[in-house]
């Protein structure tokens, strides 16, 4: 199950903030929030506390288990920029855009549990949840594979075109 959390209007340019939420795209919430309270960067501190709100709402929501949870996806966006002006030679004016990011921060589980349990009074609700099981199991998507887990494959092709033109010979 995803749980998610959002930042928006966060006075940080989404570029400073990109290079923090790459750090912990893919790590355990553990591993994650230990990066962040050690990484000196002004867009720590947000995402630490984003994370942290993410990781609440995942217990208190959910009654998931935090240290069973990853970083599945976290997007970087730009939000709205303020227009500011800075005077200049021969009554120019030049513009400064002040720029803003929003975050968004979504938890997967890494083994699958049962979150919200409900007690069954009757049989006719064991039977509607039975098949609630049947369509989960029809419309389930595997997960997409990370980055890190593809690996480039090199193009298939004869040893010698890469070493036709030489500027110099061996």
């Amino acid at each position: 199950m995803l749980v998610s959390a959002k930042l928006r209007n966060l006075h940080i340019a989404p570029r400073k903030v990109r290079l923090v939420a790459d750090m912990i795209r893919g790590k355990k919430v553990e591993q994650a929030s230990s990066i962040l309270n050690f990484t000196i960067k002004g867009a720590s501190l947000p995402l630490f506390k984003l994370l942290k709100q993410a990781m609440a709402n995942a217990k208190n929501n959910f009654q998931m288990d935090p240290a069973n949870l990853f970083v599945f996806k976290i997007a970087v966006d730009e939000g709205p920029k303020q227009k500011r002006w800075m005077p200049r030679a021969r009554g120019q004016a030049y513009e400064i855009q002040k720029k803003t990011s929003h975050i968004t921060l979504v938890l997967e589980e890494i083994v699958k549990t049962k979150g919200k349990v409900k007690k069954a009074k009757d049989e006719k609700s064991k039977e509607g949840s039975a098949e609630k099981e049947a369509e989960e199991k029809i419309f389930k998507t595997e997960k997409p594979k990370f980055k890190q887990e593809i690996k480039p494959q090199k193009p298939k092709g004869a040893k010698g075109i890469n070493k036709i033109f030489r500027r110099k010979s061996i």
